[in-house]
């Protein structure tokens, strides 16, 4: 496996099928490597998992390798179309790999689950009969999954949130805390929470209405951080500090800035959202977390920080909501999906939140070094060239062709590709 990971950037000229083989022999599993090559959504699999089905919509799937998190090696699966993450998330992991990895811990996957109260005559008595009888709540909640309570998880808590003067009048809301496992969670949760609502509207005198898993999954936080050497960001009229200071300073600017810290955390999302996507996770459940939690003080700001620490490295954290889970939905359905998360190799979804915040913070760290230093378009549209010749109707060798030539004359344009294409050598 190591030799696979570190010799994967040695075949960026052969084909597609060729890396695939690369990395997937060593699984022994044919399925696996017809399942990540394409196609592997049948219509009739497709019809079964949304409504009105008339095909399939395919993305490019890519590997990010040299990543090393807790000290071990992980490739890892990108569905993103965008030009540039695949590579920047890979060589970011490559520096990061020779000052020790990166460092990764998550919490309980405990996920919250909403039940609105309304047409409550005494907020104060309601509060007290539910916590009167909390041990019931939630031993009526776990009545619904005994499965996942033999697994060690179910409904452990509750929470009360009061809203005594809104424009529907007094709210209240009550939160079940469900340690939902190797799960997003969601259906369980939901689930919960239709099953307990006659005994809370008859325990509060009140009636519910909604009673809906909440995306802002604070309980069910991953963390992950790097300390790069200097040696390791040198550039070419660049020290390693030197280097470290436009960092810092591009973090600060995206802490203190909303709107520099809406750009900061879509580069960060540009290394999660393909992951989640790849494994058949929700990415918008973790988006609108993503988003909600750095706006959790009342202001948005950066879901990382950047900081020169006195022994002269710089040190890097991303904290954030990671509802992705390794059962249940599209990640037990989509072949490609469950092909990917056996590529990453990892065993529980903790585990897979490791890898996906760590994935995160690396994308972050390449935007932010290219920001403060050349600029975030020189190596962007290198990447992007391809592309571009693509466009301009290159096929076979001439792409290659066409690419080399746009950088050279540094015009990377539609019109420059199609001039170079029209020309006979």
């Amino acid at each position: 496996m190591r030799n696979i990971k570190s010799e994967f950037y040695n075949l960026k000229s052969a084909s597609p099928k060729v890396r695939l083989q690369r990395i997937t022999h060593q699984f022994s599993d044919e399925s696996m490597t017809a399942n990540l090559m394409g196609n592997a959504l049948s219509l009739e699999l497709a019809d079964g998992m949304i409504e009105n089905v008339i095909g399939t919509f395919e993305l490019p799937l890519g590997v990010a390798t040299n990543f090393l998190v807790n000290g071990k090696e992980y490739l890892v699966p990108m569905c993103v179309e965008e030009p540039s993450v695949v590579a920047a998330a890979s060589y970011m992991a490559k520096l990061a790999r020779s000052c020790g990895g990166f460092i990764a811990n998550a919490d309980a996957p405990i996920m919250r689950g909403q039940i609105q109260i309304l047409g409550i005559d005494d907020l104060d008595q309601a509060r007290t009969a539910i916590h009167k009888h909390k041990q019931e709540i939630i031993e009526l909640a776990n009545e619904k999954d005994r499965t996942l309570l033999a697994l060690g998880g179910g409904c452990q808590d509750l929470e009360i949130h009061e809203f005594p003067n809104t424009h529907v009048g007094s709210m209240l809301i009550l939160h079940i805390l469900v340690d939902v496992r190797d799960a997003m969670g969601a259906n369980t949760v939901n689930t919960m929470a239709e099953h307990i609502s006659p005994l809370i509207e008859k325990l509060t005198s009140g009636y519910v209405k909604l009673r809906i898993l909440s995306n802002l999954a604070d309980r069910r936080l991953v963390r992950a951080s790097v300390e790069i050497e200097p040696y390791a960001l040198e550039m070419d009229g660049l020290t390693g500090d030197e280097v470290f200071k436009g960092i810092e300073e591009a973090s600060v600017f995206a802490e203190v800035d909303p709107y520099r810290a809406a750009t900061h955390n879509k580069g960060i999302m540009n290394g999660i959202d393909p992951i989640v996507v790849a494994t058949g996770n929700d990415w918008r459940a973790v988006e609108a977390g993503a988003h909600a939690y750095a706006a959790k003080d009342g202001r948005y700001t950066s879901l990382t920080t950047w900081r020169r620490k006195t022994n002269g490295n710089l040190h890097g954290q991303i904290c954030m909501p990671m509802a992705i889970g390794l059962v249940g939905g599209a990640t037990k359905t989509h072949p490609a999906a469950k092909a990917a998360i056996k590529l990453m190799g990892v065993t529980s979804a903790t585990e897979l939140a490791e890898v996906i915040a760590s994935v995160g913070l690396a994308q972050n760290l390449a935007a932010l070094r290219a920001l403060s230093t050349e600029g975030i378009q020189r190596g962007h549209m290198k990447l992007h060239a391809k592309n571009i010749a693509l466009q301009a109707g290159a096929m076979g060798d001439k792409i290659d062709s066409v690419v080399r030539k746009m950088i050279d004359s540094g015009d990377i344009t539609i019109d420059a590709a199609r001039s170079f294409l029209s020309q006979k050598n």
